[in-house]
Parts: structure tokens; sequence; C-alpha cells
């Protein structure tokens, strides 16, 4: 059974919106990562660069993870890209 994507073929909607989640942070792919593993959470800076590339579903724990990071809901990282800081 074919894995579920976007109408353009994206695997995870999320992608651009942690681009510039980190770039507002003025943080790398290795920092979000470290940062993520400090927490407790097991991804390391591949999982975060796969993700931006969109070569990579994000589980729901990475999104949990991602948004605690973040301190941002999940209404924010789902909506409007303009929405994002």
């Amino acid at each position: 059974m074919p894995k579920p994507r976007t109408e353009t073929g994206e695997k995870n909607l999320i992608a651009q919106k942690l681009k510039r989640l980190r770039a507002y942070y003025q943080m790398s792919q290795r920092d979000v990562a470290n940062r993520l593993q400090l927490r407790g959470y097991d991804i390391d800076k591949n999982v975060i660069t796969r993700i931006e590339t969109n070569k990579r579903f994000v589980t729901d724990i990475e999104l949990k993870a991602i948004l605690d990071l973040f301190q941002i809901s999940y209404d924010v990282i789902m909506g409007p890209l303009d929405q994002l800081k």
C-alpha cells in the first residue's frame, strides 16, 4: 500500500516551516538535532535534513518534539507559511 503524500507529492507538510523556524532562531540542522537529543528524542541531523528536503515522513513523536523545541502549537506549524515568524 502506498504511503500518503500531499497533492504535490511531498512526504510532509512542515519542511519549509522547519527551515524558517531554524533561520529565525539562527540554528543549524545540527543545533536542532542536538537540542532534541538533549530533550531525550532520538533525532539526528540526518533526520532534520531529510524532513527539510521532503525525503522523509514525520512521525507524531518527531512533530511533538519539534513543537516543544520551538514552543509553538500544531495549528502554527500546520498553518500558512507566513504565519511563522
